[in-house]
């Protein structure tokens, strides 16, 4: 049986933007069937997170510590959550998120160009043709 092509998303906000590879996973469809959709971008420390107004429930395999770039979603706010070094919990220069998160995928290139991102930007997300 063939799997399918990982589903890509374009984020974009006012000083760039950056795509991502998604993994098949239950969240990542639900995001799918969300896009596109527009919304406000908040920091925390080093990484940027905002409200996807998708609900769904934590799945197996869910981790605090991910590496800078992974795309995660954060369940217990409904957000796309998109760390690319520490936070204010982290211990030493890990990117450890609030709380366990749902791992959806990567971050194609640099996820530093999140540096750019502003608390109170607009943020696009938009599926990528396959």
């Amino acid at each position: 049986m063939q799997t399918p092509p990982p589903l890509r998303i374009r984020i974009s906000w006012p000083a760039g933007h950056l795509t991502a590879s998604l993994d098949d996973t239950p969240t990542s469809q639900a995001l799918a069937r969300a896009l596109p959709l527009v919304s406000t971008a908040r920091t925390w420390g080093e990484e940027v997170y905002f409200d996807t107004g998708v609900s769904v429930s934590r799945e197996t395999g869910t981790r605090e510590v991910v590496e800078p770039g992974t795309v995660a979603f954060w369940t217990d706010g409904d957000t796309l959550a998109l760390p690319y070094g520490p936070t204010p919990i982290s211990q030493g220069d890990e990117c450890r998120l609030a709380s366990p998160c749902n791992v959806l995928g990567r971050l194609d290139g640099d996820p530093g160009l999140l540096t750019t991102v502003r608390d109170g930007h607009p943020v696009r997300v938009e599926l990528l043709d396959a």
